[in-house]
């Protein structure tokens, strides 16, 4: 898979792409990412990016030429390209996106904006999707970048070690995630529940999944109104409901 992203601060991206597991992903080749400098696409001797707005206002616009040239000089090679702009105003990221996203065949190419906005034309004529990382507004797009990035790549065959792990993580199942325990089995008097140290597998699953269900209820019980609860779920929610009274 590559990712192709536009940027006014390259650098961002440098210390997270040569870490842990984006870092080892790439060594083995199950992605790239290349990272353009949007100054190296402007004509006039300061480099410039961005101006004041039309019609007067607070902060400055991200100039259109820069952008017009730099994702025309990217899809020059002729590769087909999904266009993304990280923007507050865009579809909220989540695991879903991260699933239909990590699917694509196209390159996938990100546009990281700063200052008040990016001129409206680019939206219009080069974007083919607006994403949001949460409602909230952050100094440019480069970490909402990063965090889809992140998301997509670790849904990516062997770019985790253990290719359950991101199955059974938060959201992947329509829950939250169990409870997880390393050694020692006491800790300053706090203990790993019992079944997990059984060895009896059918057990720990059926442990995990209420535990899953239990955490989901007390913490985003609107999960369970969107997640497809099996008939064993809805009486792991009774009991843990009647367990609880």
């Amino acid at each position: 898979m590559k990712f192709d992203i536009i940027t006014i601060f390259p650098a961002i991206f440098d210390a997270y792409l040569s870490e842990s597991i984006l870092k080892r992903a790439i060594q083995k080749g199950i992605f790239e990412a290349k990272v353009h400098n949007l100054r190296d696409f402007t004509k006039d001797r300061h480099k410039t990016v961005d101006d004041s707005p039309y019609g007067g206002g607070p902060g400055m616009v991200m100039k259109a030429a820069p952008f017009f040239d730099a994702v025309r000089a990217i899809k020059s090679d002729g590769a087909d390209t999904l266009t993304i702009m990280l923007s507050p105003q865009g579809k909220r990221f989540d695991q879903n996106t991260a699933l239909r996203l990590s699917k694509e065949q196209r390159r996938l190419l990100f546009l990281c904006g700063r200052y008040e906005a990016i001129d409206e034309r680019v939206r219009d004529a080069l974007v083919d999707e607006e994403i949001s990382i949460g409602d909230y507004v952050l100094t440019g797009g480069e970490l909402p970048c990063l965090v889809i990035i992140d998301g997509i790549v670790r849904l990516l065959p062997g770019a985790l070690g253990d290719e359950g792990s991101a199955r059974e993580e938060s959201f992947s199942w329509g829950l939250l995630d169990y409870p997880h325990f390393t050694r020692p089995p006491e800790f300053e008097g706090l203990k790993v529940p019992e079944v997990l140290l059984s060895g009896n597998h059918r057990e720990i699953s059926r442990w995990r999944r209420k535990e899953a269900l239990r955490r989901t209820l007390h913490r985003r019980p609107d999960l369970l109104e969107r997640s497809p609860l099996s008939d064993e779920d809805r009486r792991l929610l009774a009991k843990i409901k009647e367990e609880e009274r």
